[in-house]
């Protein structure tokens, strides 16, 4: 399996390639070159598989044994899914009214991108084992990114991480699970600057230092100019876990296959009935792996349900991928964003593997910040993919409905997607049986649930993180934000260097088999 850039002017890499290098040296992602095809027989055999059993089945597609032996890689994904709360990893929740929501924060930062970091993270310990080598990771979060990145590679030897986190736009408690880890091999900018227990606890005001002061957009500036200097990026052997990374998407696309298998009513008819699959869409990783599965042959239609930052329903609806004036806050955090990345994914996608296409779209946004899609490119994308956007009141008002109705508390990005369900219920119109992602639990997002009226479930070991020590750096608007994070590159290199006399030399002696 090889894999090309969206914009076809970087050489073609295997996965260990695509792995390792995030962004494509041309500035496009990487995407596989082409896209196996799946039959009835083979869906009809993976529909029997649970939830770890799909994602050792696309990665085994995606991958290959020369790189990782099926046997190895079973291991590796047997690894990255023990820390699970729940026993079948993600769990399908049947509520009234046609209602099915696929839990996907049974993890341990309850958040769905658990799923894919913890993958990511055994796959590239499995590489840096076998060669020999370090990485620093460099991530910037909205939300849930930063903690799953800590959690799936705290206290790894042959991984750092740096995470930039911004002001106002994480909740406490994300801040929280991020700056309490104080291992070695992880550096965080931004949250609660001091240590131990202060202020009036996780869910009142607290007085701590706030910093990264911008919101995510603006913190990925630094990270950008940082992974420019090419030079410095392969001295620091530098990448990036973002839903950039193609490992993150391949493991995504599991979300996909196990809704389909859990709702389709039979896989005897013909053709094969569909299952609408609602994704609450930020950065669009888990909608770029619901097209990408499309494409391999499942019958699902996608909906992109987003917050009132809306360039993904503009783009949807009109073609109008275009910036607006500012973001938005919303209780809706982790969506609070302008450039959905993995948009280029799609479009590439779409268009036929398109890369001169693609990348004069994307060359044309990054210097204007606004593009109309071609209407034949803009057509195919309303036909793979329906919209809707939802404000704060509809968030809580659904959050509170869901209560009422199923006494299940809604995170407020799962109630994004779940108020579609509810609108398409009003029209009462003909619908294919219908699965919302809920991508983070409710007690990560107690202001949230407050808001809707209802009282937060909080988790005893989240109500611990408020008495932890914390470490984190702060940093202003004054401050030069890319000297300082090259400052701690350079840092986290020394670090390495003084531990790298004692790694063990294969992935089997690290415990990664």
């Amino acid at each position: 399996m090889w894999y090309v850039s969206t914009r076809g002017m970087a050489p073609r890499v295997d996965f260990e390639g695509a792995l390792f290098s995030g962004y494509a040296p041309d500035g496009g992602l990487f995407m596989p070159e082409e896209l196996p095809q799946l039959d009835r027989e083979t869906l009809r055999q993976w529909s029997a598989l649970s939830y770890p059993g799909l994602v050792a089945e696309l990665c085994a597609l995606f991958i290959g044994p020369e790189l990782i032996p099926r046997e190895d890689l079973n291991g590796l994904i047997q690894r990255a899914f023990r820390r699970f709360r729940h026993r079948e990893v993600v769990h399908l929740s049947r509520l009234r009214e046609g209602l099915n929501v696929l839990e996907l924060w049974h993890g341990a930062t309850y958040a769905f991108k658990d799923l894919s970091l913890s993958c990511t993270a055994q796959f590239l310990q499995y590489f840096l084992q076998k060669r020999g080598k370090h990485v620093t990771v460099v991530v910037g979060t909205s939300g849930d990114t930063g903690s799953a990145a800590i959690e799936s590679v705290r206290g790894a030897k042959n991984v750092g991480i740096i995470v930039l986190l911004p002001q106002g736009h994480c909740t406490k408690i994300q801040e929280r699970q991020m700056t309490t880890v104080l291992e070695e091999n992880v550096r965080v900018f931004g949250g609660e600057c001091w240590g131990g227990l202060q202020g009036s606890g996780l869910f009142g005001k607290m007085g701590w230092t706030k910093a990264v002061e911008g919101n995510s957009d603006e913190l990925d500036e630094p990270i950008k100019a940082v992974f420019a200097d090419v030079a410095f990026v392969k001295k620091h052997n530098l990448m990036s876990l973002n839903s950039i990374n193609w490992s993150r998407v391949l493991v995504q696309m599991a979300h996909h296959f196990f809704a389909y298998f859990q709702c389709v009513p039979s896989l005897d008819l013909h053709p094969l009935p569909a299952v609408e699959v609602v994704v609450p869409t930020g950065a669009a990783g888990n909608l770029a792996a619901g097209c990408i599965a499309q494409k391999m042959g499942l019958p699902v239609h996608l909906v992109a349900a987003v917050n009132c930052n809306d360039i993904i329903h503009r783009t949807v609806q009109r073609g109008d991928f275009s910036l607006s004036d500012t973001v938005k806050p919303t209780l809706a955090s982790a969506m609070d964003i302008q450039v959905p990345y993995n948009m280029e994914r799609i479009f590439w996608l779409l268009s036929g593997s398109d890369s001169q296409m693609t990348r004069g779209l994307m060359e044309q946004f990054e210097r204007t910040q606004s593009v109309r899609l071609p209407e034949e490119l803009q057509s195919k994308l309303s036909a793979a993919v329906t919209s809707e956007s939802v404000s704060d009141e509809t968030i809580m008002q659904t959050m509170a409905r869901c209560w009422e109705e199923n006494q299940s508390l809604l995170c407020p990005h799962t109630a994004v997607a779940v108020s579609y369900h509810y609108q398409q219920m009003l029209r009462k119109t003909p619908s294919p049986p219908r699965c919302c992602l809920a991508p983070a639990s409710a007690a990560k997002f107690p202001e949230a649930v407050a808001a809707a009226g209802l009282s937060p479930e909080t988790p005893a070991d989240i109500l611990a993180l408020e008495g932890k020590e914390t470490c984190c750096t702060p940093m202003r608007r004054s401050d030069d934000w890319t000297a300082m994070l090259r400052d701690t590159i350079e840092d986290m290199g020394r670090w390495w260097r003084a531990t790298a006399r004692v790694l063990p030399k294969s992935p089997a002696a690290a415990g990664l088999l």
